[in-house]
């Protein structure tokens, strides 16, 4: 007894199988899988026909083998329902092809007749998987890209642009589940009733883009099943801002955030105090507060450059950055801690220096001398802080 779903094929073909599946056997060779269907591209392309499957790796690309889909089938159009028995869903849950593959018991026992020679329709369904790729060629219609090999770009590919189609229309498949499932319905009628909206999503500046005109079934099979019509998402170039911090280029202490104009306020108050006859708990505490005061404010503008994507200091034009500096700035590196805290001593030996220099040109001739000793004290004040700069 035929499995139903191939009954229900051939009543709609109102054929038996005797009669149809001969000619459908000859017929199946008009047609051949491939991941890469030349008539995307364009219209009268003629290439050898690639079946790319690839492996899955996780190096984050958009690629073959990283997305799981279906090979698509090109060829005579009016060969498809040749495919689409192949297609057809067994009652064990496999196609057609499957089992023809497997040369499964059950599928000779149901493609077997009288009339027919089983390893004859066999052979001559199988034809639909050839794949001959022993002499790739390309068709000029197609768009080329000469990739380079080396920096010199003395050597290069020529690459033949096509277009995978079964990574086109799962795109659009997961697409179409995001706006129009159940789930997106409900999500969107919740949004629009000012109720909370679970897991709502939606894609702007969408745009369709049609594949053989009124002849869908022309370009390939995957194409026919979406109405030629597939999804492009926007391709735009970004809508850059005027960054406003810039990172510093050679040293955090040679930029506008270190500029001693900045804090004169804090110097005024601090060189009026030193200048005081006097030398007690409290002049001492107010000398040290000020101090702080001025390492504090420093210490917030050095996060605000933290705050940064990581990885900023990357790029060649911070490659005069010293590393301690790269360390204490770029949250890359804070992740991959030094093996010692030599770093963090450079940098407290750079902020007291800074502090002596800015003080200094602050107050002009009108400075107090600076000695080892205080320098010490600094130094001290600071190790009592340290924390905001780790």
């Amino acid at each position: 007894m035929l499995d139903s779903a191939i009954q229900v094929f051939l009543e709609e073909k109102s054929k038996t199988l005797e009669e149809w599946l001969p000619g459908a056997s000859k017929r199946a060779g008009q047609l051949t899988f491939t991941s890469h269907p030349p008539k995307f591209s364009h219209p009268n392309a003629k290439i050898t026909l690639m079946q790319v499957e690839g492996d899955q790796l996780a190096d984050g690309y958009l690629r073959s083998g990283n997305v799981k889909v279906e090979m698509d089938v090109v060829g005579n159009a009016a060969s498809l329902d040749v495919y689409k028995f192949l297609s057809l869903v067994l009652h064990d849950g496999k196609t057609i092809l499957d089992h023809l593959e497997e040369n499964s018991d059950y599928i000779q026992s149901q493609l077997s007749s009288t009339s027919t020679n089983f390893e004859d329709i066999s052979k001559g369904l199988l034809e639909i998987r050839k794949n001959d790729s022993s002499q790739v060629k390309t068709h000029g219609g197609i768009k080329q890209v000469y990739f380079p090999l080396d920096h010199d770009q003395k050597d290069y590919h020529l690459l033949s642009v096509l277009t995978p189609s079964g990574i086109l229309y799962e795109l659009k498949s997961r697409i179409n589940a995001m706006r129009f499932s159940e789930k997106a319905k409900v999500s969107r009628d919740a949004r629009r009733n000012n109720q909370p909206a679970e897991d709502y999503s939606e894609i702007f500046g969408l745009t369709s883009i049609g594949f053989g005109g009124t002849k869908p079934q022309n370009i390939s099979v995957l194409n026919n099943q979406n109405g030629g019509v597939a999804y492009l998402l926007p391709s735009l170039p970004p809508i850059l801002e005027t960054r406003k911090l810039n990172p510093p280029r050679s040293s955090f202490f040679d930029t506008g955030y270190t500029s001693p104009h900045q804090y004169k306020t804090q110097f005024d108050d601090l060189h009026r105090t030193l200048r005081l006859d006097v030398n007690n708990v409290d002049i001492r505490r107010r000398i040290k507060g000020l101090v702080k005061s001025v390492y504090f404010e420093l210490i917030d503008r050095s996060w605000q450059i933290r705050y940064l994507e990581a990885g900023w200091s990357d790029s060649d034009r911070y490659q005069l950055l010293p590393k301690h500096q790269k360390h204490w700035l770029d949250q890359k590196y804070r992740e991959q801690p030094m093996e010692n805290t030599e770093w963090l001593d450079d940098i407290k030996e750079l902020f007291v220096r800074w502090f002596i220099r800015a003080y200094e040109k602050a107050l002009d001739k009108q400075a107090v001398k600076l000695t080892d000793y205080e320098f010490m004290e600094l130094k001290h004040w600071l190790d009592e802080i340290e924390e905001g700069l780790k």
